[in-house]
């Protein structure tokens, strides 16, 4: 099981991030036109350098859902590795079974 501090940090980040998407998106839309003045451009550029680094999407970790660990993610499953071993072996997730050969 993950620290608490560690999942609660991530909620907060996504949270974060969630708040900022719509003002980071119009400055980066801001500073990838070619057709604006290089000033204008500029300006948007210094104004995203000042905006919360915790506010980019890049910061956000995934988890899984059920222990918090942040490595062995399966984004299809949103579990970690050692989870959908043992959810496999429960027979909880359908058409998944331990190979054998």
């Amino acid at each position: 099981m993950a620290k608490k501090s560690s999942i609660e940090r991530g909620l907060h980040v996504r949270e974060l991030v969630r708040r900022a998407k719509n003002k980071r998106d119009a400055l980066k839309r801001r500073i990838y036109d070619r057709n604006k003045d290089p000033v204008v451009r500029f300006a948007a550029q210094m104004k995203l350098a000042g905006l919360s680094r915790n506010g980019s999407a890049t910061r956000i970790r995934n988890r899984c859902e059920i222990t918090g660990r942040a490595r062995g993610y399966y984004r299809k499953f949103r579990v970690s590795r050692i989870m959908i071993r043992e959810m496999a072996a429960q027979g909880i997730i359908p058409g998944m079974r331990k190979a054998s050969w």
